[in-house]
């Protein structure tokens, strides 16, 4: 499409809206209501209330969604820009590698919310372990945003 930006841009603004919200809109709203609750549920310790439910639920669901995308992205993006020597330079790549590192902290939670990762932690130890998880993605996501509108020229 275009060379003056990144693959990360180029895939957000392909497609209009649907790029948008399948690869940015639905898993950022996700994590940014994982992480508003986790601060009610952090401030007032209540491990039982729906807003918990909730948050377990979208734990769940965007772990689970961000899987479907990084395998997508991995097989109809990454691979093919790889084999062809299509990168446009570490921007780029830094852009696609970290939003693609979301994969760690958001399936994270949801092997955190299933059970299969500190199942003998109490609500508290697992609500740090969460809470990490959010911190991490928030950092990732952002650092693939930083990137991704970058003019990748700039840092060739």
């Amino acid at each position: 499409m275009h060379e003056t930006m990144t693959h990360y841009m180029e895939l957000l603004a392909t497609n209009q809206p649907w790029n948008l919200i399948f690869f940015m809109a639905i898993p950022v709203i996700l994590a940014e209501f994982i992480a508003v609750t986790e601060l009610y549920i952090l401030l007032k310790r209540d491990f039982n209330s729906k807003l918990k439910k909730l948050n377990k639920l979208a734990g769940i669901v965007v772990g689970l969604y961000f899987l479907g995308v990084f395998v997508y992205l991995l097989i109809n993006a990454v691979i093919p820009i790889t084999t062809s020597g299509s990168w446009r330079g570490i921007a780029d790549m830094i852009a696609v590698g970290f939003y693609l590192l979301g994969i760690v902290p958001l399936f994270g939670i949801t092997l955190l919310e299933i059970g299969v990762i500190a199942r003998n932690s109490d609500d508290l130890g697992k609500l740090k372990i969460h809470a990490t998880f959010v911190g991490i993605f928030l950092v990732v996501a952002h650092i693939a945003m930083i990137f991704g509108m970058l003019n990748p020229g700039l840092l060739a």
